[in-house]
C-alpha cells in the first residue's frame, strides 16, 4: 500500500502543532511522508525573535519527525489574496504533489489563521490547473483538504484519535518556549497564560466526545464519502 503525503500549512511556527501535533506524529510514525510548511516567520510576535522561533521551530518538527520543514516569507499580519503569494504557495504544493493538505479553520480569532486557511482553499484549486501561469511545477489535484482547530473548540466533524501521541505534541509544543513560556523578560500574551493547558483542555474535551482520552477535531472542505459504513 502506497504511503501517503500530508501537507500542513499554518500561518506561524507553532500553528501545526497547536491543531495537530498528534495526527502529525501519528502519520509519520505510520511511515506516511508528514511535511509542515509555515507561511510567515511570525516577526510580529510579542516574544520571541524570528531566530529563535525557527530553531524552536526546526526543534520541534524533530520531535515529530516529520519528513520535511517549509518555511516561506510571507509577511506576518499581511497573508492576502495576491497572486504573488498564491504562486509561491502553488509552486510549494505542486513540488510535494500531498495527497492531504491541512490548514487552520476559517472561523478563529486571529486574522491570520483565517486569512491562511483562504490562501491554502485558493492555492490548492489553482495548484490543479493546468494552464495555470507563471508557475513552472507540474499541476497536481489534492484528493482531500481538512481544517483543524488552533484557537477555540468548534464542532469538529471528524475526531483523529491523540491519546497515544498527546505525550508527542506536548513535547513539541515545548520546544516553542519563547512564545509559551512566561519568563521575568516576556511580555505577557494569550500564549503565554496557561495557553498548552486550554489546548490540552480541548484535546481531552474532543478525546471525551470521541470516546478516548485525547483526540484532535478537524472540519472538511467538502462532504466526506465513504465506500460502505464502518
Amino acid at each position: 500500500m502506497r504511503k501517503k503525503r500530508l501537507l500542513c500549512i499554518g500561518a506561524h511556527p507553532d500553528d501545526v502543532e497547536i491543531g495537530m501535533g498528534a495526527t502529525a506524529v501519528n502519520h509519520a510514525a505510520e511511515g506516511d511522508a508528514v511535511y509542515v510548511c509555515s507561511l510567515t516567520k511570525g516577526e510580529l510576535s510579542s516574544n520571541g525573535t524570528v531566530e529563535t522561533r525557527q530553531q524552536e521551530a526546526a526543534d520541534a518538527a524533530a520531535v515529530l519527525n516529520v519528513t520535511g520543514r517549509y518555511q516561506l516569507d510571507f509577511p506576518d499580519r499581511a497573508i492576502t489574496n495576491t497572486h504573488e503569494q498564491y504562486n509561491i504557495l502553488i509552486e510549494t504544493i505542486r513540488g510535494i504533489q500531498p495527497d492531504v493538505v491541512f490548514a487552520p479553520y476559517y472561523e478563529d480569532r486571529h486574522p491570520d489563521h483565517s486569512a491562511c486557511s483562504t490562501v491554502v482553499r485558493e492555492a490548492l484549486f489553482d495548484a490543479g490547473i493546468m494552464k495555470y501561469p507563471k508557475v513552472s511545477a507540474p499541476p497536481h489535484k489534492t484528493a482531500a483538504f481538512y481544517y483543524y482547530f488552533i484557537n477555540g473548540l468548534g464542532l469538529p466533524d471528524f475526531y483523529v484519535d491523540a491519546a497515544a501521541w498527546q505525550q508527542h505534541k506536548e513535547k513539541a509544543l515545548s520546544c516553542f518556549q519563547s512564545q509559551f513560556q512566561k519568563t521575568s523578560g516576556s511580555v505577557s500574551t494569550p500564549l503565554t497564560e496557561g495557553y498548552v493547558e486550554s489546548v490540552r483542555a480541548r484535546d481531552a474535551v474532543f478525546g471525551k466526545q470521541a470516546g478516548t482520552d485525547y483526540a484532535e477535531g478537524f472540519k472538511t472542505a467538502s462532504p466526506l464519502v465513504l465506500s460502505f459504513i464502518p
